[in-house]
Formats: structure tokens, sequence, C-alpha cells
């Protein structure tokens, strides 16, 4: 168990857990912010993309009151992408997210989710920066990170390429 405490449960990706990521990655409500509507997933795409043991990722399903709400990741930045954003000697880590259920959105879990993982990561992995990059059009996302404590430190202008167009993204910082 990565997280533990009294609504909130984040442990790493099993393999019964690949049906909750093709629902969740082929409802156009989600695929609109993580990955894109065009990009839907099947269970090949999933094994592939969640399953592959050769990153540096560490995948982990997200519960919610005993519910499966949701996937979070979160890696150490490479120091070569580290450097060209400014961090030299820190220990940085990034973070990736989706709340698979529509009915979670809009009550604080993500919120809850985001903050308990950057304490995680303060104190398992002696984390200096967590960094984050969402879509600068994903305001819901963006308010859930401010809220807890990450700042918008950098415009990435069309970093991202996202149903055929390049979008621009923040790098947005929680530092410890």
């Amino acid at each position: 168990m990565i997280v533990c405490n009294e609504s909130l449960t984040i442990r790493e990706l099993e393999d019964k857990d690949k049906p909750l990521l093709v629902k969740w990655l082929s409802d156009p409500r989600v695929l609109e912010f993580y990955e894109g509507r065009d990009n839907p997933f099947d269970l090949q795409k999933v094994e592939q993309v969640f399953f592959d043991r050769h990153d540096d990722e560490v995948k982990c399903l997200v519960h919610f009151d005993g519910v499966a709400i949701g996937y979070i990741q979160y890696y150490p930045l490479d120091v070569e992408i580290a450097a060209e954003h400014g961090y030299i000697s820190e220990e940085v880590f990034g973070m990736d997210q989706f709340i698979g259920e529509p009915e979670y959105w809009n009550k604080g879990v993500g919120a809850l989710l985001v903050s308990s993982m950057t304490e995680f990561l303060k104190k398992e992995k002696s984390a200096d920066v967590v960094v984050m990059d969402p879509q600068t059009r994903n305001t819901r996302a963006i308010r859930c990170y401010e809220k807890c404590g990450f700042q918008k430190v950098k415009l990435l202008p069309e970093s991202e390429l996202h149903e055929g167009v390049y979008q621009d993204c923040w790098l947005m910082e929680f530092r410890m």
C-alpha cells in the first residue's frame, strides 16, 4: 500500500485492474483531458501503456471509501528534463492522475488524492519538488492543484498533442 488513510487507498496496479482502466479510458468524459477522445483504450492498449515494466513510473489504482475511482502515477523526473526546467540539484518527481468515475468529480476527492500523494513523495521518496503539466484549458484540474499548494511556474507552449492539436500546458510545482 502506497497511501492509506480513512477514505483513500493507493496501491500499485495489478492485472485485475485492466478492465477498470479500459472502462475509464474509453469514456469520452475522462479522455477529454487525459489522452484524448480520439484515443480510446482497449485491453491491448492498456496492457502496453500501463503494464510495461520497463520504465520508472510507479502506476497505481486509487480507491475512495473502498470504491476504485481512478489512477495515479509518479516517477523521478529525468535529469535532462529537470535541468531544462531549472531543477539542477533537487529530487524532482512528476505526477499524473485522473479520476475515472465522474460521479466523484468536484467533491474534493482529487484534492485529497493530490495532497496525499505529494505528502507520500515528501516523506517516503525525499522529494524536494513535485511537478505536473496540465493543459491550460483544464481549469478544473488547475484549481484542484492550486488548492493543494501547487503553483504555475512556466507556460509550456504547444507542448502536448491532444486530439490532433498541440495544447499549451502549465508547468506547476509544489516545493516541500
